[in-house]
């Protein structure tokens, strides 16, 4: 699809350099960096964040729990019988604390793709405006496999998309 992409962008700048023919603007957006930047992004990091730390404390928590036991074992003055059984929590608190650790990872990465998802209608409203308010015919988003840094307007979409971010606080707020 990007191929394709490429290749009608060449033959419309071939039109394009005809006398006759008007000149095809074009800019490209640095998606890695929106997505890293943008004000959105980074309140949904900060929500998942404050979402998901009660459950990764807890896990912490049991982490040094199986170390303090793990020490125990290693100092060697416990009974046979003791130190099987200590041994046997140890290992069942690490499997627990395994399977919790990968349940948070995966409930994460669902979370984190589910917002992202949220705010693609948010990033291409803010494109498709930048690019009708200055006159682009065509926009790319990484990756492309070489774009000229004059044509790079990821500045501009990180702008407006933070001028949306404070317009809805604004809207928040007077609710």
């Amino acid at each position: 699809m990007k191929r394709l992409i490429l290749i009608l962008l060449l033959f419309f700048m071939g039109v394009a350099t005809s006398a006759t023919a008007q000149q095809l603007r074009v800019g490209y957006v640095d998606m890695k960096q929106v997505l890293d930047n943008a004000p959105q992004v980074l309140a949904g990091r900060e929500k998942l964040d404050l979402e998901f730390r009660p459950r990764n404390e807890t896990i912490e928590f049991q982490e040094r729990q199986a170390q303090a036991m793990e020490d125990r074992l290693q100092m060697g003055d416990l009974t046979e019988d003791a130190r099987l059984r200590l041994d046997r929590e140890l290992r069942e608190m690490q499997r627990n604390v395994n399977r919790q650790k990968e349940d948070l990872r995966d409930e994460l990465s669902f979370r984190r793709t589910e917002e992202i998802q949220k705010l693609e209608d948010q990033i291409n409203q803010a494109v498709d405006e930048i690019a009708r308010n200055n006159g682009y015919d065509l926009i790319l988003s990484s990756p492309v496999v070489y774009a000229d840094p004059s044509l790079d307007i990821t500045q501009l979409i990180l702008d407006q998309l933070r001028l949306e971010y404070e317009a809805d606080k604004r809207d928040r707020a007077q609710r």
